[in-house]
């Protein structure tokens, strides 16, 4: 038996050795070993300092109440039965005494040990170089100290109350503290012990006290975040006075442990216990109900504009410019002549739904694949930057051969990338692709102006083992010969990309971490062999830098000749005083989030953000470099100072990798939940919530969606800019609250600069980054989204057309909702992709809609549907001219009377559904126009019937139309 035991003490000590050695070999391969060591490192000093602490106190409590027990106690039946607990207990009690201790050490060690970042983050602060409104703090005191100092005290109390119940077990156990008949008997000795450790609690408790008045900066109890006037005037001078009053009872304690007087602690204990509830709870309660409620807006307008500063600020929203947009609902000719910039780059491609015409047109072989959601980036092809939607071809396992030595050895890795314009489609209506094809070709390069192979990437293989030695044949299958060949080229990977499995002792490490015996016994590793692992580029640089949040989307760049992965990263905090807090998972989520498009950001609250890191990944060789991004970031300054050796300046960045750099979705998410209702900054607006906004549900899911529309990437130029820049944009519609039926109104747009490149190394653009936000008129009603979308729907020409287009089982999709500033109003316009309903369809582009106030466009290219809503002529420079009458479409086929009556009446049931809703809520100009579209679409159907029946066309008067019916009351 004892050899069996040391045996399996010695395995599962292997086993544990091996998972960290592992972790050395992949850190030390990239560079980022003081990751690793800091990170342990300081989880392993918490621990001990913690489990010493922790079962020192424990032991010391145990051992001194069972060395002053009682010699003699009195007989009783209790004492009997206690006499036959302390005979079990005496074989084993000298190993309780030690193993109680170790063990409740062991489990403090490991809570605390998580702290490590509060603790780093502590000793390395940085100051904000701005003090609090209401203790005139530094920032940091709040982000770094505050938490430190909470965390210490909590811990401390843990210590207190275990030990402090462990002693009087202990006491009770040997009868120093027992039932009688006159009552509860303690022995001096016992009196002692509870009157140290309360002594002990009562000060730690005069900590909390003192501390939580610091904390209420913090506070999300009342309506805004922060201290408000019952906190600064009620809750903060109680905290005060009952942080001396504990540290009073607390010095009654030890007096009564010295002097044997009991009664003063005894009762300076209740009266701290009314005093905790008088002044901590009722009091408060009292200001508020009977002060604050009353006079509200008048006593809380102080702290509510620290609530909007602070939150701005915190959210990095202090500098958005604001902008009035009186935009026009009226569609003239030429409207669009000064949007040319803007015109020629809207995005007709949608990268939500391409992905699978990528598929049909450039997989080539089952083993390879393309993300479902693709990226937007922007190339520059002769001097003209275009927005681009781009992929790369990443392997898929699914399609391998099953087998180790295939899955792991023969099968390693994606090939190439594949780009499409995203303003043109060819004359089918295939993406009109500028990278394409195996081996590469394209306007943007080829396999020899760039590395085209992915061993790393958002699909890869969980490990795969490369690498052999010079001279020998290459055994990798590398890509097809020609995008038409049966044949395949093999490939041997020349990077340094994974830690080296070429001797005996890394492959039986690395044979235990992934439980493979193949790995350890396959003829197939060989002395320069690597083993490539954790691959996907998120999960990289979240392993390299576990201090950031990671935006749920990396994307792919040819830069400087190689495939990087671009990823973004955020220093948070949910310590910021008087920012209100957002929780991360919900303020980011989306339809692409929904539909498992993009991976979703974790449930964290925080009331601070930055984006700290760009990172970026080489799809060749995982090599990973993290930039310092926001350099003036006092929290990413903090942890430059914890892994000094690991970030570099954003100066050190390429022309060409500055030229990809965007501006994050996930930040941009969260800004506009919270510009919503912060981009009001007069106190009495934001106090009535009068202006609130709301981010409009997704139009193309349906009326009864609740997901929200994602942001986009468009080429435009805002009201005002002198030219079109990158940039991420969303609308604005009024606030809706939960179960309630949205007013699809524009209420506002906001767009953030997403382009830093200047076209020089290590300068970023300074407009990088800049939000702007247009502020439209409330006395012009500018349609939303969702009515755009609702144009479009209950318009009977289109509905028409799409009938047609859906003739022979095709379905029709519609794209994405694309919303631009232009014309002096708000264009939207919506791709329209047909997909047949073959096994190996997929959509193409067939129609473009477009709206302009009321105004709705259908044709098979942009140029024309502009020019059918601006009278004709747009005015408009588009990236499809070229394509005008050249996409083919279902052949133009007789539409029938039946037909058309059919269209008239669903037209009809559309208007009514429209004018019900408007009547609802009160809005009688969109009845009005409801009820002229209800007119049209019955003056369709008896024209339509007459046809059916032969009868003459009713061409005289107009069709009567229902009134609304005065409600009672005012």
């Amino acid at each position: 038996m004892p050899t069996l035991i040391v045996v399996a003490v010695l395995v599962i000590g292997f086993v544990f050795f091996s998972q960290v050695y592992a972790d050395i070999l992949w850190y030390s391969q990239l560079g980022f070993l003081e990751v690793f060591l800091k990170e342990n490192g300081t989880r392993i000093a918490i621990f001990l300092v913690a489990f010493v602490i922790m079962s020192v106190s424990v032991y010391l409590s145990l051992r001194i109440a069972y060395r002053s027990r009682p010699v003699y106690a009195p007989d009783s039946s209790l004492q009997e039965n206690l006499n036959r607990y302390q005979a079990q207990l005496e074989p084993v009690r000298k190993l309780l005494m030690i193993g109680i201790p170790v063990v409740l050490g062991g489990f403090a060690g490991t809570a605390a040990a998580s702290a490590w970042k509060t603790v780093l983050l502590f000793f390395n602060q940085e100051p904000f170089g701005t003090a609090d409104p209401q203790f005139g703090l530094d920032y940091s005191f709040y982000l770094n100290t505050l938490p430190f100092i909470g965390f210490i005290n909590g811990f401390l109390v843990s210590v207190v109350l275990i030990a402090g119940i462990a002693g009087l077990l202990t006491h009770y156990l040997y009868g120093g503290i027992r039932l009688e008949e006159k009552g509860l008997f303690a022995s001096t000795a016992a009196r002692i012990h509870i009157a140290v450790f309360a002594a002990l609690f009562l000060v730690l408790q005069g900590i909390n006290y003192w501390l939580d008045r610091y904390s209420t900066l913090q506070s999300t109890s009342g309506k805004w975040a922060g201290a408000l006037y019952t906190d600064v005037n009620a809750v903060i001078p109680t905290k005060a006075i009952l942080a001396v009053a504990a540290i009073i009872v607390a010095i009654l304690f030890i007096v009564a442990a010295v002097m044997g007087r009991w009664r003063l602690p005894l009762v300076g204990t209740a009266m701290l216990v009314i005093t905790a509830i008088l002044a901590g709870g009722v009091y408060p309660w009292v200001v508020q109900r009977f002060q604050v409620t009353p006079s509200e807006l008048s006593l809380e307008r102080e702290y509510i504009e620290r609530n909007i500063a602070l939150t701005r600020q915190a959210y990095g929203l202090t500098n958005t410019e604001v902008t009035p947009y009186n935009a026009t609902v009226t569609a003239e000719a030429g409207a669009l002549r000064s949007d040319a910039e803007t015109t020629a780059n809207i995005r007709l491609l949608d990268p939500n739904l391409v992905s699978d015409a990528f598929g049909q047109l450039e997989q080539f072989r089952q083993y390879y694949q393309f993300a479902p959601t693709l990226n937007v980036d922007r190339y520059n092809v002769d001097g003209d930057v275009q927005d681009t939607v781009i992929a790369v071809r990443e392997l898929n396992t699914a399609g391998v051969p099953s087998g180790w030595v295939n899955e792991h050895v023969l099968f390693t890795h994606g090939y190439g990338v594949v780009a499409a314009a995203g303003s043109r489609v060819q004359a089918d209506g295939k993406p009109s692709f500028m990278l394409s094809g195996i081996p590469s070709k394209g306007v943007l390069g080829n396999d020899k102006s760039y590395e085209p192979r992915i061993y790393f990437g958002e699909f890869s293989p969980d490990y795969s083992i490369v690498g052999a030695p010079e001279g020998a044949d290459p055994v990798e299958i590398d890509r097809p010969q020609s995008e038409n060949s049966d044949t395949e080229a093999r490939n041997t990977f020349t990077g340094n990309g994974g830690p080296n499995v070429g001797n005996w002792f890394n492959r039986l490490v690395y044979a235990l971490k992934f439980q493979s015996t193949d790995l350890m016994l396959s003829d197939a590793v060989n002395r320069e062999s690597q083993i490539l692992y954790d691959r996907n580029p998120r999960e990289r640089v979240e392993k390299l830098a576990p201090y950031l949040t990671i935006d749920g989307n990396a994307y792919p760049a040819i830069i400087d000749g190689r495939v990087k992965w671009i990823v973004d990263g955020y220093t948070t905090s949910q310590h910021f005083p008087y920012s209100t807090p957002q929780q991360l998972a919900s303020a980011t989520a989306d339809s692409l989030t929904a539909g498992g498009r993009t991976v979703a950001l974790p449930p964290q609250e925080v009331n601070y953000i930055r984006n700290a890191v760009k990172a970026t990944v080489d799809a060749y060789d995982g090599s990973v470099t993290l930039y310092a991004w926001d350099d003036q970031d006092p929290l990413l300054k903090a942890w430059q100072k914890v892994f000094p050796t690991t970030l570099k300046p954003y100066r050190e960045m390429s022309a060409d990798l500055m030229a990809h750099v965007r501006y994050p979705e996930d930040l941009f998410k969260v800004q506009r939940e919270l510009l919503g209702r912060y981009h009001v900054t007069s106190v009495d607006r934001f106090y009535s919530n009068s202006d609130a906004w709301s981010v409009p549900t997704d139009p193309t899911l349906g009326a009864k969606t609740t997901v929200k529309q994602p942001p986009y990437y468009l080429s435009l130029k805002m009201p005002g800019q002198d030219s079109a820049s990158f940039s991420l944009t969303t609308p604005f519609i009024p606030f809706t609250a939960d179960g309630e039926e949205p007013r699809n109104v524009l209420y506002g747009f906001l767009s953030a600069e997403a382009d830093a490149g200047t076209g020089k190394d290590g300068v970023k653009s300074p407009d990088y980054g800049k939000l702007r936000l247009l502020e439209l008129p409330r006395s012009v009603t500018v349609p939303g989204p969702g009515q755009a979308q609702n144009l479009f729907n209950s318009d009977t020409t289109v509905s028409q057309a799409l009938n047609l287009l859906r003739q022979g089982a095709s379905e029709v999709i519609n794209g994405n909702l694309l919303s631009l500033p232009v014309g002096g109003g708000m264009l939207y316009v919506q791709p329209v992709y047909v997909q047949s309903s073959g096994a190996s369809s997929y959509p193409t582009l067939r129609r473009v809609l477009v709206s302009f106030g009321e105004k709705v466009g259908f044709a098979p290219t942009l140029s024309e549907a502009l020019d059918q809503v601006f009278q004709g002529n747009s005015g408009a420079t588009t990236g499809d001219e070229g394509n005008v009458g050249q996409t083919p479409e279902t052949p133009p086929q007789e539409v029938t009377a039946q037909e058309k009556l059919q269209a008239a009446l669903q037209a009809a049931r559309a208007a009514i559904e429209e004018g019900n809703a408007a009547l609802g809520k009160g809005d009688f100009a969109a009845y009005g126009t409801a009820q002229q579209k209800l007119q049209k679409a019955l003056q369709d159907a008896i024209n339509a019937e007459s046809e059916i029946t032969g009868a003459a066309p009713s061409t005289g008067g107009s069709t009567p139309s229902p009134t609304p019916t005065p409600t009672s009351g005012g």
